[in-house]
């Protein structure tokens, strides 16, 4: 190995693989740990920030890592397990440097952008934050010219931005699924999640907050506009939002609904009646639906859009019109393995299983969880008393709801601080 380099860029080390001397992978970099100096002098960077499996954060001292490439970061295979937990003298680089607006003397006093970080190694092997890349304001190019300075060419890290943007910090974490960027939004301060959160998309925003701690959904809830939190949760799957709407104060709850387009909060305000905790609470009203003279070629083209869960695109369940939940009459359902091994043009009706007996509404958790289990389900139909479909019930709904309250966040229990 030739080791690693004399300066490193460190918004493009996120997401870059660990790997440990044999060449198995341990981890991802998710950020790095800067400790501030007196004076202006660079910040020195003990470490980097690791994520390793399952969503665990553990400290990788700089000292012990080997070499750094473009797509890899290699370490002599020595690490500690205990659980990151940042110290009130370190900052996150990537978390809370990037896009902090910060002033450039020698341009005359010009605010900048920081776009990244680049740490050096010194005679001593410390590795500080020597350069920053920063960009200005231009009326010659609408993104501004870009320009890598010294640290100690610009000042104002030290001060509480309250305009920080987000752009640079989403562009380092853009290829991440939802699950991970939640991850990486908890452990954020609460003014730089609410930054990032405002500069993510109503869509993808909505993704993310599905994949929150129940807490952390509805403090982020809180920081947001209610106009723009009412998009967010139009924009999440009913039933998630729901189960957001439940943990809300109920005035915010009823702010929220009204603030939602009509038909958007129609189906929520019926999963809202029913106990979070049965059939009713964790159904979504959205299943695959056909009338029974639907064939197969069209159940197919149904369940192959690319929006439905792999849970929900198990099953095609077959109504009497109206085919719209919660009106139409339930006939039976359709796996789609028996779909695969049907003649497309043959009718839906002919092939569908109409033995199951499908879920009440108020049929509580461990009843749903034996019903999965008895029949091997990936998804379950729910009805009222008048055979009408409500919606279905996903594997994944259930085990949300059976695993303790706190689960998104055990990645985060408290521990002894790492060691530098």
């Amino acid at each position: 190995m030739s080791g690693p380099p004399t300066r490193v860029y460190l918004a493009r080390l996120a997401g870059v693989p660990v790997f440990d001397p044999t060449g198995d992978q341990v981890g991802k970099v998710r950020d790095a740990v800067a400790v501030q100096r007196s004076g202006n002098r660079p910040p020195r960077v003990p470490g980097l920030v690791v994520e390793m499996q399952p969503r665990r954060l553990v400290f990788l001292p700089l000292t012990r890592v080997t070499n750094i490439e473009s797509d890899a970061v290699i370490f002599t295979g020595m690490l500690s397990m205990r659980r990151f937990q940042q110290r009130s003298t370190e900052t996150l680089v990537l978390g809370e440097l990037l896009d902090r607006k910060v002033s450039w003397p020698a341009a005359g006093g010009a605010t900048v952008t920081v776009l990244d970080l680049a740490m050096e190694r010194t005679r001593t092997r410390d590795w500080v934050i020597a350069k920053v890349a920063v960009r200005r304001p231009s009326k010659r190019w609408r993104r501004g010219e870009t320009s890598v300075v010294d640290w100690d060419a610009v000042t104002g890290f030290g001060v509480r931005d309250a305009e920080q943007g987000a752009e640079n910090l989403l562009a380092t974490f853009d290829e991440l699924r939802p699950a991970d960027l939640a991850h990486v939004l908890h452990d954020l301060p609460p003014k730089r999640r609410a930054e990032v959160a405002t500069a993510l998309t109503d869509d993808r925003l909505a993704d993310v907050v599905e994949e929150l701690s129940t807490e952390d959904q509805v403090e982020l809830v809180d920081r947001l506009d209610p106009e723009r939190a009412a998009d967010v949760i139009e924009a999440m799957e009913s039933d998630d939002a729901a189960d957001l709407l439940h943990a809300v104060p109920e005035q915010r709850r009823e702010q929220l609904l009204l603030l939602m387009q009509p038909e958007e909060a129609a189906p929520v305000r019926r999963l809202l009646s029913y106990a979070d905790d049965s059939a009713g609470g964790m159904m979504t009203p959205d299943p695959v639906i056909l009338a029974p003279d639907a064939t197969v070629a069209e159940a197919l083209a149904r369940i192959r859009n690319p929006d439905l869960s792999p849970a929900l695109g198990s099953q095609v369940y077959v109504c009497r019109p109206p085919t719209d939940t919660p009106s139409g009459k339930y006939l039976g359902l359709v796996y789609f393995q028996r779909l695969l091994r049907e003649p497309p043009a043959d009718l839906v009706s002919g092939v569908m299983d109409s033995d199951l007996t499908p879920l009440r509404p108020e049929t509580p958790l461990v009843e749903v969880a034996s019903y999965f289990a008895m029949y091997n389900l990936t998804a379950a139909p729910v009805i009222d008393e008048h055979d009408h479909l409500l919606g279905a019930v996903t594997v994944d709904d259930v085990v949300d709801h059976m695993l303790p309250a706190d689960w998104r966040d055990q990645h985060v229990e408290q521990e002894p601080a790492h060691g530098a």
